[in-house]
């Protein structure tokens, strides 16, 4: 009898063991739906820039309504989005109201923030639905410093940037004692005004009104870091900033015993 039926069937048997084998379907982890928007992931979405970029952007941009000034309306709003597969922010909404003013300041400021790095989960861009507490917060003591015709609050601006965004990275605290001018605010605003210097050009042009500066309330009490986040120009936003690099010192914050440094933001008034 000759062997080759034989070894024909053994082949035979071999390829259809191997082809069995290699046609065995792999597990791949199921496709999320388009739509899908997700609490937590793998690698959270990050602003561009990353969070301290972020969080300066909200400190910058921050207006504080008058009329919740007035009524010394303060406290966090937060406010949720989502974090589209682009980057870009959609469906903004109040999660923890506080005032009508300052929810519509919160919404308006995330709106108008830049883009971020979408979210990754099991190595695809999804959507990630993110919350951010934006802080309106009012010094104590003497919430609107009033003179006839003149209404000078000072504000901190909302720099605390949800840790939902990198859950590594700590919020910025709030103090246990904010930082204050030494005498009260009202002593700073008389210096601000005995020591103002009204620009010439911006009287010949007979412009007058707020100037709005951002500084930086040192450990040691010294203000720097000025910059102006709303202008008036004709040489009145230079005078602020020169104010505020001359200004006396301010007693610092304080948190767990330990003075910290503080972001501030101050309405230097020109009127004529």
């Amino acid at each position: 009898m000759k062997p080759t039926p034989l070894l024909l069937l053994s082949g035979l048997s071999f390829f259809g063991f191997s082809f069995g084998a290699q046609a065995q379907p792999r597990k791949m982890p199921p496709q999320p739906a388009a739509t899908q928007v997700y609490d937590s992931v793998g690698q959270p979405a990050v602003p561009l820039g990353g969070t301290g970029k972020y969080a300066q952007f909200l400190a910058d941009h921050q207006q504080y309504p008058p009329a919740a000034m007035q009524r010394g309306a303060q406290g966090t709003v937060k406010v949720s989005f989502i974090i589209e597969k682009t980057g870009t922010v959609n469906e903004v909404k109040v999660e923890t109201p506080v005032a009508p003013e300052l929810d519509a300041e919160a919404v308006r400021l995330i709106k108008s923030g830049p883009h971020w790095t979408p979210a990754k989960n099991h190595g695809l861009v999804v959507r990630q639905r993110v919350t951010v507490p934006i802080s309106f917060v009012m010094s104590p003591g003497a919430m609107v410093v009033t003179r006839p015709g003149k209404e000078q609050p000072i504000t901190t601006p909302a720099a605390d940037i949800a840790t939902s965004a990198i859950r590594t990275q700590p919020a910025v605290v709030a103090p246990d004692r904010p930082t204050q001018p030494v005498g009260g605010n009202q002593a700073f605003f008389d210096w601000i005004e005995k020591n103002q210097q009204y620009p010439a050009l911006a009287r010949q042009r007979k412009v007058e009104g707020k100037v709005m500066v951002a500084f930086v309330v040192q450990a040691d009490g010294s203000l720097t870091d000025a910059r102006v986040t709303k202008h008036l120009g004709s040489g009145l936003d230079e005078e602020a900033l020169r104010l505020l690099k001359v200004a006396p010192k301010w007693v610092p914050a304080m948190f767990g015993g330990k003075p910290i440094k503080q972001t501030m933001v101050l309405p230097v008034l020109f009127q004529l």
